[in-house]
Parts: structure tokens; sequence; C-alpha cells
């Protein structure tokens, strides 16, 4: 039998707030809550981006004074609707109006010419031509230049790209735990793994005794690796800016840092380690992996996730050079009134200029439904499988092509061999990749349109996460994942208010594009698309937890149901317990630095099986020849 991967966690951080137990997308879908959830939502925004804190079980704003959960709303509510979702660069990234950059300027410095003084070390090497240097006194010498001399000096521009998908005003990950100089997505990927596992109503430990080691997996990635002065961008930039390059520079900004950090620093994992980017894909093709491992008996517990924090303005110019960016003169000419929306600068499927950029950490818990249903985990959803394909030849790499054609037919075929055709027809919708730039909304709605054609569907539901909290490249796809879940959870259908009306070209005759959110009835599958850079194309295939929870019974029989279901209890109250704990801000952050390190000594060896100190059951050792009809 091939064994389901069942979602039993999620968690991290984007520009619509905290993943777990769907505060984000319930801060997409605000306006459509009942009174408690909204109130739930407000209070644990408030706390996220330190606008409360809890003390001795109370709600107290910077004064000291308490709030109580109802008034939090009208306390805060424009002050955290304001600063959460797609809205103008904050300082904390840089200033839009005043990017720094250096410019150049050439001086004839006259007949005159000009002379300074200054210690002998400190001389360029080699020396420009024009300068003369005389020795003097003390280790010092004077400078004589004549002609011109070119020097580069601080200045600052006007960015034309303001805007992007920002984590929630005032969160400061690197608070939260030792960060010791990590860059900002390591921090929230450390946020991001810890929500997760929480989220599940268990310790990691807990989880990992039901298996052996080395059926535990983690995947992960980033695309830019880290972008900012502690990671890749201060091995780039110090140098030229008289700086030093750190020791940790070049090691912090790998793509593989997610991976690393969630196993020496969260889990302790010994067992499979996995990175794969593809580009805005990147996220599908790590989830790619651990499908497939689980399917195949390799793996039965799985992190999945990825991060991206790369709002810097070397960032966003490359995108900008490429034309790729929504900015101020694009959206002015698309209003007609001059003025430049911030909060609406992506626009998925409607009259657009470009995509904005994001930043989040998004991870799942996998496990197989085995295990699952032993340890009555919470039933999120599952992934019936992954599809990734490519482009064939093109001119331009970033152009589409036909890959995601076959993604998306494979993901619904698979569906509906899976599910029938009336849950296909019915009750799925799609989570588009939807990056707002005038290419996509053609091509990816074309797709859609004809593949719905292909299998009889009509008014197809089609959402756009990137339309609030931006495109974050490698965590894009986990976005999509976590409104799915959302979806699945509230049966809101969010639409995508930043646009009037779609587009005159997309195709639009079998979709339902709506632009403002509305109440659906109960679905059963997620298309997941991805149309990455490159050709990076990745489609999945996400049911719901009333599908999962029916193939489950299907497989293991109604008393075995009765069991998990005993089960369930205990697990709500610890996943309540810590959803409590979080939105009153206290996230029980996971950072295991140097506790409980293994050395040589904690490997006990064996021609059967490999026995690791802190790890309850053993490796087994391969016994059996795969390859008995070859050898």
């Amino acid at each position: 039998m091939t064994a389901l991967p069942i979602i039993v966690g999620m968690g991290g951080v984007n520009a619509a707030g905290r993943t777990s137990f769907h505060q984000g997308f319930r801060r997409i879908v605000i306006d459509k809550l009942n009174a408690e959830a909204r109130q739930e939502t407000f209070v644990g925004l408030a706390t996220l981006m330190n606008l409360l804190t809890s003390q001795d079980g109370k709600l107290v704003d910077s004064d000291g004074n308490v709030v109580e959960k109802s008034a939090v709303e009208q306390r805060f509510g424009k002050e955290i609707l304001a600063g959460t979702l797609i809205r103008k660069i904050e300082n904390e990234h840089f200033d839009p109006d005043a990017t720094p950059w250096q410019q150049k300027l050439t001086m004839d410095v006259g007949e005159q010419g000009i002379s300074f003084e200054t210690r002998a070390r400190d001389l360029p090497n080699p020396l420009p031509r024009s300068w003369q240097v005389t020795e003097l006194a003390d280790k010092r010498v004077r400078v004589d230049i004549a002609g011109e001399v070119e020097v580069k000096h601080d200045s600052t521009r006007d960015n034309p790209i303001k805007a992007a998908g920002q984590f929630p005003t005032g969160f400061k990950p690197a608070s939260l735990y030792n960060s010791r100089y990590q860059p900002r997505g390591l921090q929230a990927t450390i946020f991001g793994a810890a929500d997760a596992i929480h989220s599940t109503g268990y310790s990691w430990n807990e989880i990992a005794d039901k298996v052996s080691p080395d059926e535990i997996g983690t995947y992960s990635a980033s695309v830019f690796g880290q972008t900012q002065a502690e990671g890749v961008g201060g091995m780039m930039q110090n140098r030229l800016k008289g700086e030093r390059v750190s020791t940790k520079n070049l090691a912090l900004g790998l793509n593989t840092m997610p991976t690393d950090f969630v196993n020496a620093y969260v889990t302790g994992n010994v067992g499979t380690t996995f990175t794969s980017t593809g580009a805005c894909a990147t996220f599908l093709y790590n989830l790619k992996a651990a499908v497939q491992d689980i399917q195949a008996g390799r793996v039965r517990l799985a992190i999945v996730g990825s991060n991206d924090c790369a709002i810097t303005p070397e960032v966003v110019e490359g995108f900008g050079n490429m034309s790729a960016l929504a900015n101020e003169e694009g959206l002015k000419k698309l209003d007609g009134n001059g003025v430049a929306d911030h909060r609406k600068t992506s626009r998925p499927f409607g009259d657009n200029c470009g995509f904005t950029i994001g930043e989040a950490a998004q991870f799942i818990i996998l496990m197989d439904d085995a295990l699952a249903l032993e340890l009555g985990a919470n039933v999120l959803g599952s992934v019936a499988d992954v599809y990734t394909n490519a482009d064939g030849i093109k001119k331009s790499i970033t152009a589409p092509g036909p890959g995601n054609y076959i993604t998306m037919a494979k993901s619904v075929a698979l569906a509906t061999a899976i599910v029938g055709e009336e849950s296909v027809q019915q009750r799925s919708f799609i989570l588009a990749h939807g990056s707002s730039t005038p290419q996509n909304r053609v091509t990816e709605s074309l797709i859609y349109d004809r593949v719905a054609e292909s299998f009889d569907i009509n008014n197809w539901p089609v959402a756009a996460p990137k339309a609030f909290v931006g495109h974050t490249i490698g965590p894009a796809s986990g976005d999509q994942v976590a409104m799915a879940l959302g979806i699945f959870a509230h049966n809101i259908m969010p639409g995508i208010t930043t646009i009037d009306k779609v587009a005159d070209d997309v195709y639009s005759e079998r979709l339902n594009i709506a632009i403002e959110h509305w109440d659906c009835h109960s679905m059963d599958v997620a298309f997941i698309n991805s149309k990455g850079f490159g050709g990076n194309n990745a489609t999945a295939t996400l049911f719901s937890p009333d599908v999962t929870l029916a193939m489950i019974e299907k497989r293991h029989g109604s008393d075995n149901m009765m069991t998990y279901r005993d089960k369930t209890a205990k697990v709500e109250q610890a996943r309540a317990a810590y959803q409590e704990q979080a939105n009153n801000g206290d996230f029980q952050l996971i950072y295991r630095f140097g506790d409980g390190t293994l050395t040589d000594d904690d490997v006990t060896l064996s021609n059967q099986d490999i026995s690791v100190t802190g790890f309850a059951n053993k490796i087994s050792l391969p016994k059996v020849n795969p390859f008995a009809d070859m050898t």
C-alpha cells in the first residue's frame, strides 16, 4: 500500500501574520469572520506586533495598562490592519524614498591642485597616477593631486519600487531567542519550524520517539540564501564599504541553511536532510521530495518548508530592472489619478504592471497515515502528490512554456481518479501562482481554462494569496498551502480584493475569479500551482480533512478510527493550550544551540543496527538485496 502523507501541523509567518491556527488566513478574510474568530485574530496580531504583552495572564500595553481582549480591536484595530499585508516598505528594510547608493563623482582640481595629509597605511594600492606622495613624520604622508579625481560618495535615490509584503510591523523574531547575529530569514525559520511543531499538540520528541531516527526527514530551502548583512549581503558588500567580511557571512548565506538550522537547532534530526531550489516553486519541490519518501516508506515523519527574507535594495533593484516589479509610474498609469496605492500593488488576474516582493517562512509537519492514526494527530489535510515539469526549449529563460499544462493536468487527473469527477468538478479550487504580471494573468488563466474544459469543470474557484502577502519567492507555494488549509477550515474563499475587475485578456470563461471574499460550501480538493522562473513548474494535489479522514477510515477500518478519535481529545487540548499561549505572544521558540550535541562516543555500531544517544529506537541496517534478480 502507498502511504498517504498527512498534514498534521503548520507554522510560520508572512505579511498576514502567524501561520498556525490560520491566523494569517483569518487576517486576509477578517471581514468575513464571526465575532469570536475576529477578536482572537486581532489579539494574536497585537501580541505578534508587540502592541500588547501578556503579564500574569493579562494583556497590557506599553504603559502597563490592562487591555481587555474585547477592546483590542477598538484600541489597536486600525494600526494592526495598516501594519499587515502589502504596504509601503518600512525603514527596517530600507528607505524607499531615500535608498542609499554610491554615486560616482569626477572632480577637476584646477590649476592649484589639492593636498591632504593621512596615515601612510591608509593609502590605496596601487596609487592613482595623479597622486604625488611625500613622507612626513610619525608614519604620515602628504598627498598632492593634480588633474581629475574620481571618487564615490554616499548618496540616496528615490526608489521607483516602494511596496512589499513585509512581516507585521513590530514583529521581531530576533528578540524571541538568542539569535547570535543570524540573518532575518534564519530567525524566521526558527520561529516557523517551532510554530509548526507546537501546532501539532505534541513535542517533537514525543512524535520522533514513535519511529526510527532514519525515518525522519527535513526538506527545506531558500532561493536567495540570506541577503542581509549577516549573510551573503555582508560577504558581497563589506570590502567595498571598507569593512571586514565575517567568518559567518558565507556559511549563513547558503540556501541550505533553513534545512541545516532546523536539523541542528530545532529537531536534532539525524535522518534524511534535503534541500532543493526551484525558483518560485521551491516549497513544492521540497514537498515533493518529502511526499515521495513518505509514499515509498523511506520516511514516516517530515518537516517541510522554505524561507526568503529578501526585501533588500539589491534584490528589489534586480527584479525592478527586469521590469518584473510593480513600480510607482506603472501603478499611477493604471489608476489614472497620479497616486500609487501601496496597499494594492499586487493585482493577480487584474490590470497590473508587475509583482510585489514579500518575505515569509512557511513550514508544515507531515506524517504517514498509520502514524497519524496511532498518535491521534489533528488532520489539516493530505498531499496526494506533487508534479514538477519543465518547459522545454525557449528563447527567454523567464518566459512560460508547456510544463505547467502537464503539472496541472496530472494533478487534476490524479484527484479525479482518487475522489471522483463530482468532487473535482463541484468541490475543488485552485490556489494560483497569480504573480500579478501582465504575462502571467494571460498564460496561467489559459492553462486553467483549457484544463477545466478537458475535465468538464465550470465556475472553477481561483484564489491568489500574492494579492495580500506579495511574492515571497521560495515560500510562495507555502503561502498557497496555508491559504488552502484555511479555506478547508473556514469555508471562506478569498477574493482578489486588490482588483476592480478581471482583466479583459484573462481566460475566465470557466473560472470563478471573484473580487470579494465569499462563503463557499465544504471543499474536497485544492490544487496548489506554481510557475517558477526558468521553467520550474509545480502543482500539488491537496485533500481536505474530511476527505483525508474518510480515506484513512477506509484503509484502517472503523474500529481503528474510533480509537483514533478517543486520542484526539488530548491532542486538541494541547493544541488549544499552545494556541492560547501563542495568541498571548508566548511562542515557545525551540532553539537548542549546543543542547544534546553528539560525539563519536554517542554512536554504537553493529552489523545489524546503529544506536544513537538520545534516540529511543535503533536504526536498522539494510539486510535485503533489492537487486536479487540481477545478482
